[in-house]
């Protein structure tokens, strides 16, 4: 992608109010856009980095920068979102001043004691959770993925990698199966290009699919498989555990030819939940389907009397492993949500601290009481 790069010497893109050839683009954005006249243009963040992001506008990947008024108000893009650059060609630069509403937004618990979230990707329709034959297949992560990835608003397709390692790769896509319920999952071989054709109902034109999944299990082969060339490095795994070294350092954007586009991540091994109670009952439909029996409304499914669920899994209809990690995920939303509450009063408290440092500031400068 970084070969499209803008070359234009008088640094104005010609006819910059169109917003034609900027992937998923629709009537809704072209809405949005349509109140800012003048030296503005519309474009979608293909990487970003700590000042700068990479935007795809029509004809071209240019950098920007990213507005004071943004940063100040929290508002920080992330790669899939759609943009409105303040184009100065007399200052030889672009600034990022907006973003334009999202419709799906993918995001984890933050990490540190203040919770909250911390947005991967936006305006997602499909997202790959990438794994592979051997140690990485772990169901309990997958798990914890859907619930994410449910959360998210994007429709979750599972794929099991490396299928050319695996004794009977039809076993594993069962075993995976049986925790998925509905969700697709999609056996194939990157290195190989065995089974690549399974993903075209998901790869359309104007679409967006992101790849999430581990280090090692074959994200950037995929993207370079489904290119028809090498555009991310790739690395292999560690023969004593067979976790992957990361290769991804950023998160990119990569159009296919035929009009839809890829998003790589960088690996992830333990993705938290964060606000994720939506995608939880997605994720564990059956739970949640036979919780609608339970004799109380309010029961925890641990030791009530009369719980339809813990009934189902003494009848066998659902395994024991899966209400386990029911119980755990939802003990750790409650955890997250705690946590951000906790966030959210100490930052109130610190507003309040330099308010009064600010007042007693002026009081010093105008000598009054």
């Amino acid at each position: 992608m970084n070969n499209h790069r803008e070359t234009e010497s008088s640094g104005r893109i010609s006819g910059h109010r169109r917003t034609d050839n900027i992937p998923g683009w629709d009537e809704e954005l072209e809405s949005a856009f349509s109140v800012y006249q003048g030296s503005y243009i519309a474009g979608r963040v293909s990487s970003r980095h700590k000042t700068v992001c990479e935007v795809l506008i029509p004809g071209a990947v240019v950098q920007a920068g990213i507005s004071g008024a943004l940063q100040k108000i929290g508002k920080q893009p992330v790669v899939g979102d759609f943009v409105v650059l303040l184009d100065q060609p007399e200052l030889g630069s672009r600034m990022i001043v907006n973003i334009l509403p999202r419709r799906t937004c993918l995001s984890r618990g933050a990490a540190g004691d203040g919770g909250g979230e911390q947005i991967i990707a936006a305006n997602l329709d499909t997202i790959f959770i990438v794994t592979a034959a051997g140690k990485d297949l772990n169901l309990r992560r997958l798990e914890r993925y859907l619930t994410v990835v449910y959360s998210s608003g994007a429709n979750p397709v599972i794929l099991l990698n490396k299928i050319d390692l695996a004794d009977d790769p039809t076993l594993l896509v069962e075993k995976i199966q049986s925790i998925a319920g509905n969700v697709p999952v999609v056996p194939l071989s990157a290195l190989s290009k065995t089974g690549l054709d399974s993903l075209s109902p998901y790869l359309n034109p104007g679409e967006t699919v992101a790849l999430i999944g581990s280090s090692g299990v074959g994200k950037s082969t995929l993207i370079n498989s489904l290119l028809g060339e090498t555009v991310q490095r790739t690395a292999g795994i560690r023969e004593d555990d067979e976790k992957g070294r990361h290769t991804t350092t950023v998160r990119q954007m990569f159009p296919l030819p035929n009009g839809a586009v890829l998003i790589d991540n960088p690996g992830i091994r333990e993705i938290q939940i964060g606000d994720s109670a939506e995608g939880l009952e997605k994720a564990f439909s059956e739970i949640v389907d036979a919780a609608c029996n339970c004799r109380f409304k309010d029961c925890t499914h641990h030791d009530e009397p009369g719980c339809a669920v813990l009934q189902a899994v003494k009848d066998g209809l659902i395994p024991e492993e899966r209400l386990d990690s029911y119980h755990r995920l939802t003990e750790e939303l409650i955890f997250q949500s705690k946590k951000s509450e906790i966030g959210l009063k100490r930052l109130e408290k610190e507003k309040h601290k330099q308010i009064a440092v600010t007042i007693k500031k002026y009081k010093k400068f105008t000598g009054k009481p």
